[in-house]
Parts: structure tokens; sequence; C-alpha cells
């Protein structure tokens, strides 16, 4: 709860930081409200849409109403997705307005101190240092190989957290070992004649919990013909940060990788997450009011490409790729569709795979509710919207749904898992399925 005094200081920063153009760009038509899940499973209510958030911003500029506890549940109850900006006809860029007060609410507010004390823990003390990641994965690790699970399961013991909570440990990847995370490559050549030169974003939880999703990332690559330089540098993207109101923290891990990668000589920025994508190409915006980093920052962006995009260019769906027969479907990241303008390409890639059939779901760009850290501080929002997200891909019967970033494919498996399919239903990272393709072919030879 924030007092009389953070009030008035966070209504001088609203007037001070904010776009006033930018909100005033907003022309109310609503073309934004259908595609917000938020606005439309929270039951029609205009402060949970972009029209509305916009018009909450801009009444706080306007000293129409104090940045109160109403405010502030308003912006945080946004998933951040980003539908509403391929569709807006005046093209606001809503996600750079809604994180910047979210920076300005939570750099201005008291926390309580559990609540410092865990945002300071994960903030500070966990994302940004990469070895810390890997202890942790190695924790978790520990946990799944050593009886220890099994024993956790089996006594009942989950019951004691929220169903959120338990039903993610259910879900979590089979991590992989100490030795395979510290064991990573800055190298890697082309397996065949070179066509590019790439640099591959790794990533935090990528390159950790994930990792054999970046290994897999990494040999389609090679395949394709490109050489990778992986930097040792490079640190969390800081999209969790940037959308959580730390924004000083964004720029900062920024401004590292920034000076990771530009020296690189290199055609491209390979990612293969689409929420560390689009907040990578956004660190123009970021630091473009800081001269010594604007220019490298644009830079930085305009080299960004995901992992189907540069498959698609270099012909790579046009190699023998075949699985057994099963019906395939596809959930868009948000982030990958609306910041990175990635749809067709994963759908092309799919769709060239013998043996498969491939079925649209209804909705794919809808968000599934994941939206980093959402699922677990708005549990209720996030499974209502997954729930939705479930029938859509029921409807398709598809044994297999594929999607382009970690925090989706935990979510549809989460999906999965709620609606009792597990064996029977299975969520997958393109990149894993695309190699699995490229060998079951291979095999079949």
């Amino acid at each position: 709860m924030t007092t009389g005094k953070e009030r008035e200081y966070i209504q001088q920063q609203f007037k001070e930081r904010m776009n006033e153009d930018e909100l005033l760009n907003c022309m109310r038509c609503g073309f934004c409200l259908p595609t917000c899940p938020t606005y439309i499973d929270s039951g029609f209510q205009e402060s949970h849409s972009p029209r509305g958030r916009l018009a909450v911003m801009k009444a706080v500029v306007d000293g129409v109403i104090e940045p109160d506890e109403d405010v502030e549940r308003s912006l945080n109850v946004c998933l951040g997705c980003r539908a509403c900006e391929p569709v807006c006809p005046s093209g606001v860029n809503y996600g750079h307005l809604l994180e910047e007060a979210r920076d300005i609410i939570n750099q201005n507010k008291k926390h309580s101190l559990p609540v410092r004390t865990i945002r300071r823990a994960v903030f500070e003390g966990l994302f940004p240092y990469q070895n810390r990641m890997r202890l942790l994965t190695g924790l978790i690790g520990f946990y799944q190989r050593s009886g220890l699970q099994r024993m956790v399961r089996s006594s009942g013991m989950m019951k004691m957290f929220p169903e959120s909570m338990s039903s993610m440990e259910r879900v979590l990847p089979e991590v992989p070992t100490m030795k395979e995370m510290k064991n990573r490559p800055s190298y890697l050549p082309a397996k065949s004649t070179i066509k590019k030169r790439v640099a591959f974003f790794s990533g935090c939880l990528m390159d950790t919990m994930f990792m054999k999703t970046n290994d897999s990332t990494m040999k389609l690559l090679q395949l394709a013909g490109c050489e990778i330089v992986i930097p040792k540098e490079q640190a969390c993207c800081g999209a969790l940060h940037g959308h959580s109101g730390e924004k000083n923290a964004a720029k900062e891990l920024a401004k590292r990788n920034i000076k990771a990668f530009e020296d690189l000589q290199i055609d491209y920025i390979i990612t293969n997450a689409g929420g560390c994508g689009a907040f990578l190409m956004d660190y123009d915006h970021l630091l473009k009011d800081e001269p010594e980093w604007a220019e490298r920052a644009k830079q930085f962006s305009l080299k960004l490409k995901d992992i189907s995009s540069i498959l698609v260019d270099l012909q790579f769906h046009k190699r023998n790729l075949s699985l057994q027969a099963q019906v395939i479907t596809y959930q868009d990241s948000c982030h990958l569709k609306n910041v990175m303008k990635t749809s067709s390409e994963p759908r092309t890639l799919l769709k060239s795979i013998d043996h498969i059939e491939y079925r649209e779901m209804k909705e794919a760009d809808r968000c599934c509710g994941s939206a980093g850290i959402y699922n677990i501080v708005e549990s209720e929002m996030s499974m209502k919207i997954l729930d939705t997200k479930m029938e859509s891909a029921k409807a398709t019967e598809a044994t297999t749904i594929v999607t382009a970033n970690p925090g989706c494919l935990l979510q549809m498996k989460l999906g999965i898992e709620r609606e009792g399919l597990t064996g029977k239903v299975r969520a997958v990272h393109i990149a894993d399925l695309l190699l699995e393709a490229e060998q079951s072919s291979f095999n079949s030879i």
C-alpha cells in the first residue's frame, strides 16, 4: 500500500516521464479490446483493457486520479503480451508505456519486507549471475535425480503448497547436470558450406533449465550452414527486470550484452525464446536517452533474428524432414509474433515435415497466460486464460503442441497436466521438434 507522499511523488514522476504524445495517440477506438485476454477473461472490465489502462495512465498524468492501489492493480493484471499493438490504427507503443508506468510505481513505493527480500534475491542476486542460475538448476537436478522428487510426491507433501506451485513442479523439464552446464561451447563450425556467421544468444534459463533446447538450436544452425559464436560475456536479457519495474537493472544487463556482441563481425544474433528476443529487440528504446549507448543499441537490435526465421531464409524447410504420423498444432509466442513479427516462419517449417498433419489452432496468437512470472503472481487470471487456450488446443485433436518460448512451453505442459492429457499429448519447443524430424529423416535413409 502506498502512502500519500509516495502517491504524490509517483504522480509527479508520471508527469515527467510518461510520453504524453504517445498517450494521446490512443483514439479510444476499441480495436484492441477483442485481442486482450485480460479484458475478455475479467468479464469485459474496461480497466483491464489496453484502452482502459492508457486512459488510467493519462488520468494520473493529468492529476485527475491518484496513482493508488486500483491503478497499480490495473497495470499489474496486464500480461504485457502486446497483442494490442499490431491492431492499433494509431500505432500506440503500449508495451513501452506499460513498462515505464510500472517502473515509476515500483521505484517510488515502499514494498513490504518479504516482497523486498524476494525481489532483491531474484532481480539482484540471481538472474544477473549465470553461475548462480547454474547452481539453482543443479539443485533442481539433484532433487529430480536423487529420489527426493519421488519421495516428496508420494508423501503428498506438495499438497502443502499452492496448486499453481505443485502443478508447476510436475511439469518442470529434466534438467542437465552441473558438469553439462559448465561445459558450454564458445564456437561451433558449420556442418556444411558456410552460408552465414551468426552469434547465438544463449540466455539464462535457456542455457540452464532448457539447455537441451539450446543444443538443438545450435545443431540446427550448424546443419543449415551457420558457423556460430557464443560469447561467454553475455548475460540475462533483462526482460524479467524490464517487465517488473526494475528498469535500471534491465539497462545494465542490456549494456553487458551489447558489449559482448558488438565486435564479433557477424550477420545475425540468433535467439530461440520469443520473450528474450523481443526484449533484446527493444534495447534501442530502452537506451534511447543515453547518448553513449543509443546507436550501439540500435545496431544490436537490427541484428536480432529468431531461429525459425533464419532457418526459412536458409531453406531448411526444403530438407527431407519427417516424423511418425501425428497431428501437430502451433501456439504462437506473443512476443515473437507481436514484437519480432515472426509468425509465418514457424508454420512454414512445421508444414514441411513429412507424415504429419498440421492443424491451425483457433486464436493461436492469443496469450497462453504464462507471461514470465505472471502464472505465479496472477495465478487465477493465468489459469482462466490457460483454460481457454487448452479448449482451442483440444479442438485441433493434436497430439503435439509446438511453441517457441520456454514460458509458453511450461504453460502448455501445465495445461496438458490440468486437462488430464499427460501421456496422450505433448508440448515441445520447435527447435527440439525440428531436430527430431531431421534425425528421424536421416535414420530412415
